[in-house]
């Protein structure tokens, strides 16, 4: 099933604040050659990735109600990787989604 398009712009729609990895993401973006600041870049500008309707409504609601931003990341075969902006975007995170 096709994913629906998120709107995306070319400037930062809110601040990441300060920038967190943990080491579980990092070795696996690294395995991968994919670098964090490509998924943190997609994030900042709308790009939420693969999530439900739902969470990219939520996303979308955050924008103006300052809560959490979600993105979510399919990478290699069957890998994910999340990116989570706090609620009072004082930081962001890479994660994977069983470090949540």
């Amino acid at each position: 099933m096709k994913e629906p398009s998120t709107p995306t712009s070319a400037a930062p729609l809110f601040p990441l604040g300060q920038l967190v990895a943990t080491p579980g993401a990092l070795a696996l973006l690294e395995r991968l050659d994919i670098q964090p600041g490509t998924l943190l870049s997609r994030h900042v500008r709308g790009d939420w990735g693969t999530l439900s309707g739902d969470d990219r409504q939520a996303n979308t609601e955050a924008l103006s109600n300052g809560a959490r931003i979600l993105s979510s990341y399919p990478v290699g075969i069957a890998e994910r990787v999340w990116v989570i902006t706090e609620a009072d975007r004082s930081s962001t995170t890479v994660l994977l989604p069983s470090e949540y």
